[in-house]
């Protein structure tokens, strides 16, 4: 067992290794081994990397450096929800900024935090690629355009 108590159960260490079999260079399947972290561990803590890098022979500062690059990675314990509204170009000139202003007032958080009751994680992402959408969110797997503070809160009270 990990110092830490964090180790893949024997499937999934085959997942592992069946997935870097994959590729060439078997740093190609770094990013599938982290989502299978993600969803063994709940997030991917500082050890969770610490312990993906050792299975791939690579730094924690790599493994570190390719889970903040993608935002689909959370090094915290992530709310039951996710809400990520977009703040791109096209999104930011039509109100996005005010929608996420409006969210954080409205959930308390900041963009990366979950509620006390851990129901909800705000995330600032860089494109939704909807922009005919504009302003754009995500809410779990559902895609939200168009949207206004009324429509908004109407989505957040359907999560509670």
């Amino acid at each position: 067992m990990n110092r830490n108590g964090i180790e893949f159960s024997d499937a999934q260490l085959q997942e592992v290794r069946r997935l870097q079999g994959l590729y060439p260079d078997t740093r190609g399947a770094l990013l599938p081994v982290l989502h299978l972290a993600q969803d063994a561990f709940g997030h991917v803590s500082l050890e969770v990397e610490e312990y993906v890098a050792r299975l791939f022979d690579l730094s924690p500062a790599h493994v570190h450096e390719v889970v903040t690059f993608y935002t689909l990675f959370f090094q915290a314990p992530k709310g039951r929800h996710i809400v990520s509204v977009c703040h791109n170009l096209s999104c930011h000139l039509t109100g996005a900024q005010d929608i996420l202003r409006h969210l954080k007032a409205r959930l308390g958080i900041e963009p990366g935090e979950t509620t006390e009751d851990g129901r909800v994680t705000l995330l600032a992402v860089e494109c939704l690629c909807a922009c005919e959408m504009a302003p754009m969110m995500q809410v779990d797997d559902r895609y939200e355009g168009g949207l206004t503070p009324a429509k908004v809160d109407a989505l957040v009270d359907a999560l509670r």
